[in-house]
């Protein structure tokens, strides 16, 4: 016999205590959950068209402002470029274009908290000497010398301190192309950008770019010659020198008192 439904205990209770209440959610987000996985799955490949404005509506029973926020969401998260009158196109989608959706979050985070900045320069160092040990183990005849051509332009670029920084940059992702590995390009290149807006020339000592390059210098040799210990060694004692000029900016302030 069917129990009448009428007798149930509506204060009985049917989670436990500390289970959180199910939130409400945005119909975008909605829609967003489901066109992600069909995305993901290949059945609108790199170049497609999405399905158009009314057709998104149609099928999800949705209005227009969930589906246009929904697809301004993949916009921002790389994944489609919305052209007027064309629709959402598919993009290709790579580890440096997924790591730079973080990037301005990453900035904010790190400029609000001196010690978030120094778990930085320990992470890239750490990081950097796994990297470095790769590129002296694999690197190719043809890998190194395009190195020395980043090394060279390094090298021209000493009386120029904007130019040098640029060339130190451009020479530390050529060391990380050399790995092969996407995830090291794409995570080597925003740890620089984001330690480069950290900067300091105040701190700059006399000198300080022609050690640098003389570091790099080493650094090549190492790779040249198939010396990952050498090459860890140096990089260590170079990034550690190096993380003096980085820093949280400093304000009008204190730069006038010192």
């Amino acid at each position: 016999m069917t129990k009448d439904t009428s007798d149930f205990d509506s204060t009985s209770p049917l989670l436990p205590a500390t289970e959180a209440p199910i939130a409400r959610r945005k119909l975008s987000h909605e829609v967003l959950d489901r066109l992600l996985p069909r995305i993901r799955s290949g059945e609108f490949p790199v170049g497609a068209l999405l399905p158009s404005e009314r057709d998104l509506m149609s099928g999800l029973g949705v209005g227009r402002p969930a589906v246009r926020e929904a697809l301004q969401t993949l916009e921002r998260m790389g994944l489609v470029s919305i052209v007027h009158g064309e629709g959402a196109r598919v993009l290709p989608l790579n580890a440096g274009k997924v790591i730079a959706q973080i990037s301005d979050s990453a900035m904010h985070l790190l400029a609000g908290s001196s010690d978030l900045l120094e778990h930085l320069k320990e992470a890239r160092l750490h990081f950097e000497i796994a990297m470095i040990r790769t590129a002296a183990e694999r690197a190719t005849d043809a890998q190194i010398a395009h190195l020395q051509a980043l090394l060279e332009e390094h090298k021209a670029a000493l009386d120029h301190p904007q130019r040098f920084l640029e060339t130190d940059m451009a020479f530390h992702h050529g060391i990380a192309e050399i790995s092969g590995n996407a995830i090291y390009k794409a995570v080597s290149q925003a740890m620089l950008e984001w330690l480069e807006q950290f900067h300091h020339e105040a701190v700059r000592a006399p000198g300080a770019e022609k050690t640098s390059l003389n570091e790099h210098i080493k650094m090549f040799k190492c790779i040249a010659a198939h010396d990952p210990d050498g090459a860890a060694k140096v990089l260590t004692a170079h990034l550690k020198r190096a993380n003096k000029h980085y820093g949280p900016k400093l304000s009008a302030q204190t730069r006038t008192k010192t």
